[in-house]
């Protein structure tokens, strides 16, 4: 994949997060994908956890607002610092941030992801 490539699907990721839409975010995803979010807790195959990941992004957030703040690919890889800005349906405003590593595989799909960020800095500003 060339770097074009790669940055786009990154980008169409981010986008189809902001939107909350499962379907259009899942089909970038190869069908064997794994997801270690946040790294430290147990895998999640995506094509079979994807609809509880929006179910809880959808009950939780009104509005989410992802920005890539670099994007930096190697090979079939790409690390990404990326920033949320949000607002919960109980009109709280949170702010997140973290490094996720994309890894694709040879038709293009992500394969592998791993998101290194701290979800209770989260939490703590949605009960805050």
């Amino acid at each position: 994949m060339s770097k074009e490539a790669i940055e786009a699907v990154v980008s169409a990721y981010f986008a189809q997060m902001g939107t909350m839409n499962p379907e259009g975010w899942v089909d970038y995803f190869a069908e064997d994908a794994i997801s270690y979010d946040p790294v430290g807790h147990p895998p999640t195959k995506i094509h079979e956890g994807f609809r509880e990941f929006f179910g809880q992004l959808q009950g939780v957030f009104e509005q989410l607002e992802p920005t890539t703040e670099y994007i930096c690919v190697a090979e079939n890889e790409a690390a990404v610092k990326w920033t949320i800005q949000g607002k919960s349906k109980s009109g709280k405003s949170v702010s997140f941030e973290g490094i996720t590593i994309f890894e694709f595989n040879e038709a293009g799909k992500i394969q592998t992801t791993r998101a290194y960020w701290n979800p209770a800095l989260m939490i703590a500003q949605l009960r805050g």
